[in-house]
């Protein structure tokens, strides 16, 4: 058997074999890290007295923002769904809070302010809610500092306001083991 060709025949089948990695996938999230502050353009159902949604004064409290665009079908057959269903898990307990921002990227007509509090009503969820548009062809300010890759995306930040868990989907079940523990 001839030796040259072992070697770039056994790299060939490891790249069948290994699964290949998106490199954009990897650069996606902040889980481990500190979570920033998040931004929006207009706020609505926010605690009497205060202006903007603020991940630093909610320190020591488990927070769980919800990113979505109000067109996005994904938003509506299991974004909004979830945040429903722990928003209601945890509504008598204040050492959990939430908040949802629509961090449009795409679809600037359509994924208006008045869009969002409208799908915010259609849930029937009674919290902070936040509109970031950014400019026309770059992502929302908030999207850019959270690395989400879309919506719907949800980020759970624990007491001490580190990231433990940032992704497009999770079952309701494992959302409140991450928020209980």
């Amino acid at each position: 058997m001839n030796h040259r060709l072992i070697l770039p025949l056994c790299f060939g089948l490891l790249a069948l074999v290994i699964p290949q990695t998106d490199g954009n996938a990897r650069r996606r999230g902040i889980m481990g890290k500190k979570a920033p502050e998040v931004w929006a353009s207009a706020w609505r159902n926010l605690p009497k007295g205060e202006k903007t949604y603020s991940v630093h004064a909610n320190r020591g409290r488990v927070i769980c923002l919800f990113f979505f665009q109000s067109w996005c079908p994904g938003c509506h057959s299991r974004g909004f769904p979830t945040l429903a269903s722990l928003s209601k898990h945890y509504s008598s307990q204040s050492d959990v809070t939430f908040a949802a921002i629509q961090t449009v990227f795409e679809g600037f007509g359509v994924n208006t302010p008045a869009k969002a509090w409208s799908s915010m009503r259609q849930f029937g969820l009674n919290l902070p809610i936040g509109h970031d548009s950014g400019p026309r062809g770059r992502r929302s300010a908030t999207m850019g500092r959270y690395r989400s890759g879309g919506t719907p995306w949800l980020v759970i930040i624990d007491r001490a306001g580190i990231v433990r868990f940032d992704g497009f989907h999770i079952a309701p079940a494992r959302a409140q083991k991450l928020i209980d523990r």
